[in-house]
């Protein structure tokens, strides 16, 4: 089938096509374009005939140092690659616990890892065919063994378009939607195969966003880097270090989204400080745990070590008195803490509030399994790590 070109199905959330239209309002006259991520649906072992269904469920926005000019876009890969992360450990878990984040249940044909599928981008004029530097560019990303890519979308947007374009209900592999000057966004979608190495068109059907799995929101630790380097900062300028990486991605509590946690300790403590913060972190208050620092084992795989400090765990009690506000910190917490167990003075205040430019993460230096990344244990009470470290690990793992 591949050698005769035959290209699979396409559907498209609702949610997909308003973030698309929104990023080319924003980026009226220069290229844009985001990364997509979605599931590959295989057909029924009963119908060897049918072919695979690509379901584009979002799109991720490039970080600040994308590059859009009149000609030209580039897209940025850091804060993807960590969102991108983020929505598929948070997928695993809803695949675990067999629900969406909205709640609905996991229907057996999305029992898939989320995928990458490619990348959109505008073009200038009516540009609605990819160039030939997208085609080297695709091949490119194919070819390299690393990427692990079979295929892609390079679907083209550009702007200016009549309103009717098409006749309707025709079979056409591009839709329009109008614009605020009475013209229309057309985008054109282009599949390419590893094996065929040309872009072939390929017809997309837009359903509704409730008829596709609902994705995670996104997470305080990564839209707001500013807010993570302050913490860590404080944490460091009160003696604390954070073993290992600065995050780990943990259910703690059995709901979703995963939460966002951290190893604190001192450096001659005899516990440490297991964090939990939610998505929306300040909005909601962290969780701490303490546990016993012993028998720890540095050359331990990092999520072995969490789980192991996990179980000998127990809820820290904060005094009465304390009230959580989201001006505060998570320094602010756990010398409450430590006010409470009597091992710091109640008149030594923590650190004061600092701005940081940029923040340098302390750590007990970990060694990584070669060998890629751990192994999700059984799930004991209601917590579980991820399959991957956060991206700072990740990357090393890789």
């Amino acid at each position: 089938m591949i050698a005769r070109g035959i290209v699979p199905n396409l559907v498209i959330s609702q949610r997909m096509v308003d973030r698309v239209t929104e990023a080319a309002r924003h980026f009226l006259a220069d290229e844009t374009g985001e990364t997509m991520v979605g599931l590959v649906i295989e057909p029924a072992e009963s119908s060897p005939e049918a072919m695979p269904t690509l379901c584009v469920l979002d799109t991720i926005a490039p970080d600040e140092s994308v590059i859009r000019r009149s000609h030209m876009f580039e897209q940025g890969d850091e804060l993807q690659g960590d969102i991108f992360v983020w929505l598929s450990e948070n997928w695993e878990a809803c695949r675990d616990l067999g629900k969406d984040q909205q709640g609905r249940a996991i229907r057996p044909q999305w029992q898939t890892g989320l995928r990458h599928l490619g990348d959109w981008h505008k073009q200038p004029g009516f540009m609605i065919q990819p160039s030939g530097g997208d085609l080297m560019t695709a091949l490119r990303i194919m070819d390299d063994e690393e990427n692990d890519f079979d295929f892609l979308l390079v679907p083209i947007v550009t702007l200016g378009h009549d309103s009717v374009t098409s006749e309707e209900g025709a079979s056409v592999n591009y839709f329009t939607i109008p614009m605020d000057d009475d013209s229309s966004l057309r985008m054109d979608w282009w599949y390419i195969h590893r094996d065929v190495r040309i872009f072939q068109p390929i017809t997309p059907h837009i359903v509704p966003r409730d008829e596709l799995p609902a994705l995670t929101p996104y997470p305080w630790h990564i839209l707001n880097q500013e807010r993570l380097e302050e913490e860590v900062a404080l944490l460091e300028d009160d003696g604390l270090i954070l073993i290992g990486s600065s995050n780990i991605l943990w259910e703690a509590d059995g709901d979703l989204p995963l939460e966002i946690c951290f190893i604190v300790a001192r450096g001659n403590g005899q516990q440490v400080f297991l964090v939990e913060t939610d998505w929306d972190y300040p909005g909601r208050p962290p969780r701490v745990r303490t546990a016993p620092f012993t028998g720890i084992d540095p050359s331990m795989y990092m999520f072995d070590i969490f789980e192991q400090l996990w179980e000998h765990s127990q809820p820290a009690a904060l005094p009465p008195e304390f009230r959580w506000q989201p001006a505060l910190h998570l320094v602010d917490m756990i010398a409450a803490l430590e006010v409470a167990a009597g091992t710091r003075s109640a008149t030594r205040n923590p650190p004061a509030r600092r701005r940081v430019q940029t923040a340098k993460n302390i750590s007990i230096p970990v060694e990584r399994d070669e060998a890629g990344p751990a192994k999700k244990p059984a799930r004991k009470n209601t917590a579980k790590p991820v399959r991957r470290e956060t991206p700072a690990q990740a990357e090393d793992d890789e």
